[in-house]
């Protein structure tokens, strides 16, 4: 099963008090969003496998640390996700970024694909998929699904807010992905919105109420 992280860290729990917040305009929303993912993302990657290299210091020689291995990928959910990758690229700079776009079919509710575009190499990297809200997790299992089929491994989820609902639906379809969340909410309502949450991030985000 797969392992699921909320968040404890002060400043992102501050950060989100304030995206909660209705009077809290677009431009901070941005800022707060991206700021949060950063942080968030120094906390998910605290596993990620270090190697020894030599170098020259302006001294001398001397052995430090170094990622190694796997190099890594953000792969946002349109829209909201987008939100997020500039926070993640402050942290690893060198991260490409793929794109996944998924709308819900009104009359079935599922969630259908419009848009895949991914690093060539993305089947070799350790993917991070973000998406602000983890809500009935629809969405996510389903982009996470078009990752596996395009032959890549190692997929882990970021998320600012989920209900347990859609940690429910994640966990089940995909076992082997961990969630990183920044706080866990209390439930969905009847309109599959996270209570308490703080309404629709894309909106927020892009300023489209």
């Amino acid at each position: 099963m797969s392992k699921v992280f909320v968040m404890d860290h002060p400043l992102i729990q501050h950060k989100i008090g304030w995206i909660r917040r209705k009077e809290t305009g677009s431009k901070e929303f941005r800022t707060l969003i991206s700021e949060i993912a950063m942080l968030m993302c120094y906390e998910a990657t605290r596993d990620l496998k270090l190697t020894d290299i030599e170098i020259e210091t302006p001294i001398c020689k001397t052995t430090v640390k170094e990622l190694k291995g796997k190099k890594l990928a953000v792969v946002p959910i349109l829209r909201a996700g987008l939100g997020m990758v500039d926070g993640m690229l402050a942290m690893i700079p060198a991260a490409k970024v793929g794109h996944i776009g998924l709308y819900r079919d009104p009359e079935t509710l599922k969630p259908v694909e419009y848009y895949c575009k991914l690093p060539e190499d993305c089947n070799e990297r350790e993917v991070f998929v973000v998406d602000p809200m983890l809500a009935t997790g629809g969405s996510s299992v389903a982009a996470i699904q078009m990752l596996k089929d395009r032959g890549v491994k190692n997929i882990r989820f970021m998320c600012i807010i989920a209900a347990p609902e859609g940690v429910k639906a994640m966990q089940e379809a995909h076992p082997d992905v961990d969630i990183y969340i920044g706080a866990l909410d209390k439930k969905l309502n009847e309109h599959c919105y996270i209570v308490p949450g703080l309404g629709d991030a894309g909106d927020r985000i892009f300023g489209t109420k």
